[in-house]
């Protein structure tokens, strides 16, 4: 799937288009996604701050996503386990940015070489345009080359 229809799905999926969570862009080679979060009446908690949910929701999908498309079908991933902290009050629109280099693509596949499962922690900071963060995201991959790929 081209990264251009993949972005458009994902924006039209019920989570991310009901709350107001935009996948602002995917790069061509799926190593990059930004995402933005947009703080409306209907997504407010009740201090008027970002539902924590969504922003956990605006993180959830990507670091399994990126690394799914960048090993390819003779891969096993699934999220593992996932933790939020939760820094301060999001009481604007928030962003995240997610950059999986190809050093770690590298060393996920040799660590899977021989059909063993990998766990891998991602961290994402969930912030404000200028920069102040809202919040820190741990997502922990599970990673395994399939049995016939060996």
């Amino acid at each position: 799937m081209r990264a251009s229809t993949f972005r458009r799905l994902m924006n039209l999926w019920p989570p991310f288009l009901f709350n107001s969570i935009r996948v602002q862009s995917v790069s061509d080679d799926f190593t990059e996604a930004k995402v933005v979060l947009r703080l409306r009446p209907w997504n407010r908690n009740y201090v008027k701050s970002q539902f924590g949910g969504n922003l956990f929701a605006m993180t959830d999908p990507f670091w399994m996503l990126l690394v799914m498309h960048q090993l390819g079908s003779d891969y096993y991933v699934w999220d593992k386990a996932a933790s939020i902290d939760f820094v301060t009050p999001g009481r604007e629109d928030v962003q995240a940015h997610f950059r999986l280099d190809a050093a770690t693509v590298d060393e996920l596949r040799a660590a899977a070489a021989g059909g063993e499962k990998v766990l891998r922690w991602f961290d994402t900071d969930v912030v404000t345009a200028s920069g102040q963060v809202v919040a820190r995201v741990r997502k922990q991959l599970y990673v395994r080359l399939k049995p016939r790929a060996r």
